[in-house]
């Protein structure tokens, strides 16, 4: 299975619900790849311990190779995914890292009409049994890419009202690149992220977006400082914390998206 996570408003907890799903997955036994498309590279510190420098092989060097032509006219011989790809300290779990370099390669990427390149290269690799797509926030060239790629998409949310206005123009960016390039692409469902339930405005919100009909997952995810704090340790929560609340809230959405 190939899911994308992808929200178009910053700071929502795109790479921490990323990681610590592929996380748990890798626990359950499944061999399992996260793909870090943002340029910020969260998700590769998160879980490599370190921001990537230029002598590693990332995923930019994949949408580099894919501008390369032989003389033959076929692609770059180095331009699949398998031998950029790097294990994790945990079981099962490895990552395709970000890379700066990703920024100034986007133009090229799209004068080209590279965005499909991602999803031809996932339908070829083997050995994984599924893989988490961590996406910048913003539609742009990498998480149309993403879009296109994946066959589920999950939607972070957190509780205001500037991103429910942000959440109705995602619905539609994500309907259009159905339409348009994947109609196999399913919108698996909004995680409610930083939820305080005690609090009458997310609480309120969470029931308005249920009643409109949209698809908000009964798992919700708390606020809580093990967050940052298993940021600092690049450590999951699964690892990091495995008896925590936190823990047990994103084992509980897990298992949710897993029974869908």
């Amino acid at each position: 299975m190939r899911r994308v996570i992808f929200n178009q408003k910053g700071g929502v907890g795109k790479s921490t619900i990323t990681c610590n799903l592929a996380a748990i997955n890798a626990v359950e036994g499944r061999r399992t790849l996260v793909i870090d498309l943002d340029v910020q590279g969260n998700s590769t510190q998160y879980l490599l311990g370190r921001k990537v420098t230029e002598s590693d092989k990332t995923i930019a060097l994949f949408f580099k190779d894919s501008l390369s032509i032989s003389l033959f006219g076929g692609n770059n011989a180095n331009s699949g995914l398998e031998n950029i790809i790097h294990e994790t300290p945990f079981p099962n779990l490895f990552v395709l890292p970000s890379h700066p370099e990703l920024e100034p390669l986007q133009g090229r990427l799209e004068s080209r009409f590279k965005i499909f390149k991602l999803k031809e290269a996932l339908e070829k690799l083997q050995g994984f049994d599924d893989i988490y797509i961590d996406t910048p926030p913003i539609l742009n060239f990498y998480s149309q890419s993403a879009l296109i790629a994946a066959q589920k998409c999950l939607i972070p949310f957190d509780c205001d009202t500037f991103a429910r206005e942000a959440l109705y123009t995602l619905m539609h960016a994500i309907a259009e690149v159905r339409a348009d390039h994947n109609q196999s692409l399913e919108v698996e469902g909004i995680i409610v992220n930083q939820y305080q339930k005690q609090a009458n405005l997310p609480r309120q919100l969470v029931e308005e977006l249920i009643a409109e009909g949209l698809p908000v997952l009964t798992s919700m995810i708390s606020p809580s400082v093990k967050v940052r704090e298993s940021h600092s340790v690049s450590q999951p929560l699964v690892h990091y914390k495995p008896y925590h609340k936190l823990t047990d809230e994103f084992r509980a959405l897990y298992a949710e998206i897993q029974s869908k």
